[in-house]
């Protein structure tokens, strides 16, 4: 198990939480791209690319932030 300091997990809760807000925000980016209905569909692709690239980014830092509970 990977023991990390307060000040590495101060600055991965704050990179945790600056990618859940971009993510959020790609989110109502793409949504409100779609309902235009004049959207370039590479540009789409690319953000949806991007959100899932920062949904993988989120995971990795959960797990060191908040490592799992053997029940």
């Amino acid at each position: 198990m990977l023991s990390l300091t307060r000040e590495q997990k101060a600055r991965l809760g704050l990179e945790l939480a600056t990618c859940k807000q971009h993510h959020s925000d790609l989110d109502a980016a793409i949504k409100a791209l779609i309902h235009s209905k004049q959207a370039d569909s590479m540009v789409i692709a690319r953000l949806k690319k991007h959100k899932l690239s920062l949904k993988d980014r989120i995971v990795e830092l959960e797990k060191l932030l908040l490592p799992d509970i053997i029940a």
